[in-house]
Order: C-alpha cells, then sequence, then structure tokens
C-alpha cells in the first residue's frame, strides 16, 4: 500500500494542480509540491500545520463538513483565502479529512473533480490507517509489522516500545484470504478491499490493540487476545467480525496465540495454512483454527509433489475424478464398504468394481495398510496443491 505522501503527489501530478490533505480537525497532514497559485491560507496551513480560525469558520459556514462529494468554496479576499475545490474523506459515513485544491489559474474541470472524488476513498482508507496506528506512523507500523512476519525481533520490540502492542499479552494471527484465486487485472482491487475490512475492523477492536498487513492475496490480523487460555475462543469471535467487515467473501484461518510479539511470526504461519485449508478442502467451512485441521495440519511441511506414484495418471485424467473421490470417501470411513456405500448412496457392487479398477490403474492394493496409508494422505495433499478438486464434500474430508 502507497504511503500518504506517495498518494497525494501521485494525484497532485496526475491532475495538474497542488494538493493539500487535512484530517477532521484541520491539520495538515500531508501537501504536494506546491506550483501555481499559493494564498495566505495555504501558506500559513504548511507552515503552522493548521489553519487559522478564522479561515476555518469561513469553510465551515461553506458546508465542508456536510459535503458527501467536491464542493466549491468561494474565496475571501479579506482572509488571503483563493476560490478552493474541498472533497471531503469518508469512510462507513465518518468524516475523515478534506482534500484542498486551489481552484484557480485555471480552475479545475469536471473531469478533473470527478478524479479528484474518485480518489477520495483509496485516501480515506491511507487517513484511516494513520488515525489508528498508535505510537508509529503508519508506514513505519506497517514496516514493523513486516518484519514481525519475517520473525525479526527487533520489530516486535519497535511495537511494543512505541505502544502499539502490550507487552505483557499474548498475540494470535488470523489470516484472510479471497474465496476466488487473485489474478492480476483485478489484484489491486481485491487489496484495497482487503485493506478496507482490516481498517474497518480495526476501528472496532481498540482494545486488542490490532495490527495489520496486507499481503498480495491475503490479509493478517494480529490481536492482543488476554490469557493464553483464553485465545481461541475471543480469536474466532473476531474472525466472525472480519467476515462480517470484508467487501469480498473470504476464508479465515486462526494461528495458535503466543505469549508475546516475538511469537507472531509462527502464528501467522499456522493462520495461513488454515485459511489455504478452508478455501481448498469442501466442508472445512469459512473459518479454520489451526489446532483443529486434524491430518491437514501433518501436511503442512510436506512437499506436495511428493504423492503415490500411482496416483498421478488418476490426478492428470479429469474422468477419473469419480474414482478418486470413492476412494476418498473409503479411506476416509476408514475402509468400511458398508459406510461408503451409504455415503455415496452407491450399490455395494459397484463400489467394489470402483475400488478395483483404483488397484488396478493405480497399481495398489487396498488391502496393505502402508498403502492406504500413502494413498490417503496424497489424497489431502493433492487437495491442497490443487490438483484434486472433488465435486462434493465428503465425510471427514
Amino acid at each position: 500500500m502507497a504511503t500518504l505522501q506517495q498518494s497525494v503527489d501521485d494525484l497532485a501530478a496526475r491532475l495538474g494542480h497542488p494538493l493539500l490533505v487535512e484530517d477532521r480537525l484541520h491539520r495538515v497532514v500531508a501537501h504536494s509540491e506546491q506550483t501555481g497559485a499559493m494564498d495566505d491560507v495555504r501558506r500559513d496551513s504548511i507552515l503552522r500545520r493548521r489553519a487559522a480560525p478564522e479561515a476555518r469558520r469561513w469553510l465551515a459556514a461553506a458546508g465542508i463538513h456536510e459535503a458527501t462529494g467536491p464542493l466549491r468554496v468561494p474565496g475571501a479576499a479579506h482572509l488571503g483565502l483563493l476560490p478552493r475545490v474541498c472533497v471531503p474523506v469518508r469512510h462507513d459515513g465518518g468524516l475523515l479529512g478534506f482534500l484542498w485544491f486551489i481552484d484557480a489559474e485555471p480552475p479545475m474541470t469536471e473531469t478533473q473533480l470527478a478524479e479528484a472524488a474518485a480518489a477520495a476513498p483509496g485516501l480515506g482508507l491511507t487517513l484511516l490507517h494513520e488515525s489508528l496506528a498508535a505510537g508509529l506512523p503508519a508506514d513505519r507500523e506497517l514496516e514493523a509489522v513486516a518484519g514481525l512476519m519475517l520473525g525479526e525481533h527487533e520489530a516486535g520490540r519497535r511495537l511494543v516500545e512505541a505502544g502499539a502492542f502490550p507487552r505483557a499479552q499474548p498475540v494470535t494471527a488470523l489470516v484472510a484470504r479471497p474465496r476466488v484465486p487473485v489474478t492480476a487485472p483485478a489484484g489491486e482491487e481485491v487489496r484495497a478491499a482487503l485493506e478496507q475490512g482490516a481498517l474497518t475492523l480495526r476501528r472496532r477492536l481498540t482494545g486488542h490493540h490490532p495490527l495489520h498487513l496486507v499481503r498480495h492475496d491475503h490479509v493478517v490480523l494480529l490481536i492482543a487476545a488476554g490469557p493464553l487460555e483464553s485465545g481461541p475462543p475471543v480469536a474466532l469471535a473476531i474472525a466472525e467480525e472480519l467476515h462480517a467487515a470484508m467487501p469480498v467473501t473470504v476464508t479465515v484461518g486462526v494461528g495458535r496465540p503466543r505469549p508475546g510479539l516475538d511469537g507472531a511470526a509462527a502464528s501467522y504461519a499456522e493462520a495461513r495454512h488454515a485459511a489455504e485449508v478452508a478455501a481448498r478442502v469442501p466442508g472445512a467451512g469459512r473459518t479454520a483454527e489451526w489446532t483443529r485441521l486434524g491430518v491437514y495440519r501433518m501436511l503442512t511441511h510436506l512437499p506436495d509433489h511428493e504423492l503415490h506414484p500411482g496416483l498421478e495418471p488418476l490426478l492428470d485424467d479429469d474422468q477419473h475424478l469419480p474414482l478418486l473421490e470413492t476412494l476418498e470417501a473409503y479411506l476416509d470411513l476408514a475402509g468400511s464398504a458398508v459406510a461408503t456405500s451409504r455415503a455415496l448412496r452407491l450399490h455395494r457392487t459397484s463400489l467394489y468394481y470402483r475400488l478395483q479398477r483404483v488397484e488396478e490403474l493405480a497399481g495398489t492394493d487396498l488391502k496393505d495398510g502402508g498403502e492406504r496409508l500413502a494413498l490417503h494422505l496424497s489424497l489431502k495433499l493433492a487437495r491442497l496443491s490443487g490438483r484434486y478438486r472433488p465435486r462434493a464434500p465428503r465425510p471427514g474430508s
């Protein structure tokens, strides 16, 4: 995500009009390079970091606090104020600040006004992050959280010393990833949606000292959740809020709580894997806890290409999908032909035929416990890698 200053400089360059950004209390938080017309109010605002009281009263009387879109504000010669365009910056209906353009030499066109209005929501997210970042500027907070995810202990120390996270509380990581895979054309849009959802939730979770970081295909949220033993129930409740806050449909993974920020990277790795399982395994639900992943937790560090060699030809040919589904159901149900026939609504004779075909095509023997284990684990690994996509949830999957 671009910093506020980068976003301001980019928008000013595209519009050809210098830009000044204030928060809702009229404190200057960023401004672009000044070119063209300049007045006393702009100069004093930049030097003193806030507009003078008489100028603020004039602007308020023009209706800037009630505006929902670009508003032209008349000049006031007695205040040293040139005509302006004000673009209010809002999030969830709440006012976060203002974009200010001097509307002279030449005035802004309707096209430029529309482009400024379109940029306001993105700048709003950046302003919101600045307002939520505790003790550190938003870009420094993001840098520290990124360091945490890489296991850098110094990053945790910076966050604690800045007051962004309590020293003596455990940390739990949650990861949200879109249900639909992120593709290049929609990447920026999806990342903006993840950013919006994370910031919206952070406003509601101030008591949990939330921190977040948006990656290319997921967002990680770190929370302080009290005693270690209370972590999972609290984290699951927050996971539900995370679903509700996201503008896109996501799956959420929940890592185990760790005693302090030094353990954030480990909790993050678990949460990311759990979110992946929730996305790829039918029946896993939209939220998955690392501690409840069962066999999928054990498969985390296994290479997904080390599958039973006999499964390769079946995985590579869609016509064999019914055989794979039958095999998985049979193995999930501990090799019970009766339970498998019932679960698949398949006649016992048809079931035996399919299992025999699996043995023939895969060169295996389902009476061999080692072979059954290798096949079972291979099917689960193939699910996680995306090579095996059953058409419907199966018992125990």
